[in-house]
């Protein structure tokens, strides 16, 4: 990212600002504070690909610096869209402000995107109260009213954010597409705009994030696990397919196979629903492969925690629970969940060994 250069605070506000344009930056906007960066409503193709980078793990610099920003030429009672400062969330808000003349206040949410970030508690009331003071919005806006994400709600409190400021919250449509018609309509928010189905491409899109750091462990432990076979002098190509396959599967079970049925599969906990396809993985890949009786029994108790942990690890991305459902599945399940999997590693450990 560009370098900083932070000013100090006057009456006006004042904020950190790009020494060097960024590539979205399509010109500076003169007002009364100051210059303003102007943002540009086209992705290039360098913004397209930063975002796949990001989807695929390569996200711990994917932001842009919190501050204010304008698109279009907006006038001081034009309309103030606050955001994170993650650049994947950035550039699909700006893409469908085409033709509009808006203010943007930007957060420091850490590079994280609006919904994780109201969980994390970055997008919060009192970072939307300090970038209100830090930045010259109330110098170049007459207009008290924020537009807020819909799902930023879990981390703001509108009526702390009206008495410390005197800015009014209104929360807008769940997605950045919706924008233009609830601007048209003044405002206000169609039942459609309020509603996040989470379809199957929406389930599909956050698979690779999860899937980089799944394979990350497995080639860990495959590593680890091959050099081990052939120190016992069972290095053979079998044996390590043998290894190898069944873990892979289950590890794919957990961070493809259940985001991906998500409402088909049963039971409502997320640690349930990855240890039921785990376990019909396990029994396939056993039967399979031909698995004598240590290694089955091994297979079926080891696989299946596999799968159950990953699944579990996706609730942060979903609407189907919050954190108390996630900290009551981690008590439930945790420590069960550990005995069947040391328990499964030593029925493997044993067949291998003997």
């Amino acid at each position: 990212m560009a370098k900083t250069e932070n000013k100090a605070c006057s009456c006006s506000g004042s904020q950190s600002r790009p020494t060097v344009e960024e590539p979205w930056m399509v010109e500076s906007l003169a007002t009364p504070a100051g210059e303003i960066p102007a943002a540009g409503t086209k992705l290039t193709w360098a913004d397209r690909f930063g975002g796949w980078k990001a989807r695929w793990g390569h996200r711990s610099n994917f932001r842009i610096p919190p501050g204010l920003y304008a698109v279009g030429k907006p006038a001081a009672a034009d309309v103030i869209l606050v955001t994170a400062n993650y650049k994947l969330t950035f550039d699909k808000l700006r893409q469908e402000l085409s033709g509009l003349n808006a203010w943007l206040l930007v957060l420091d949410t850490r590079g994280i995107n609006v919904w994780c970030a109201a969980g994390k508690g970055t997008f919060s009331t009192q970072e939307v109260i300090r970038q209100l003071r830090s930045t010259p919005i109330q110098a170049v806006s007459t207009n008290k009213t924020l537009v807020l994400p819909q799902l930023a709600a879990p981390g703001v409190a509108a009526h702390q954010v009206k008495q410390e400021t005197g800015y009014t919250v209104v929360y807008g449509p769940v997605h950045a597409i919706d924008i233009p018609l609830f601007l048209k309509k003044g405002l206000k928010a169609t039942s459609k705009m309020r509603t996040l189905p989470f379809s199957l491409w929406d389930r599909l899109v956050l698979i690779p994030v999860e899937l980089v750091s799944v394979m990350k462990y497995f080639f860990i432990y495959f590593m680890v696990a091959g050099i081990l076979s052939f120190a016992l002098g069972k290095g053979t190509a079998s044996n390590l397919a043998l290894l190898g396959l069944p873990v892979l599967g289950a590890l794919l079970v957990g961070t493809v196979m259940v985001p991906a049925l998500l409402p088909c599969l049963p039971f409502r906990s997320f640690a349930l629903k990855g240890w039921s396809a785990g376990i019909l993985w396990a029994a396939t890949a056993s039967i399979w492969a031909g698995a004598g009786k240590l290694q089955f029994l091994g297979n079926l108790f080891l696989l299946p925690i596999l799968s159950a942990g990953f699944a579990l690890a996706f609730t942060g991305s979903t609407t189907f629970t919050s954190q108390t459902g996630v900290n009551k599945e981690i008590r439930l399940f945790a420590r069960p969940m550990a005995l069947l999997g040391v328990l499964g590693a030593s029925l493997m450990a044993a067949n291998w060994w003997f």
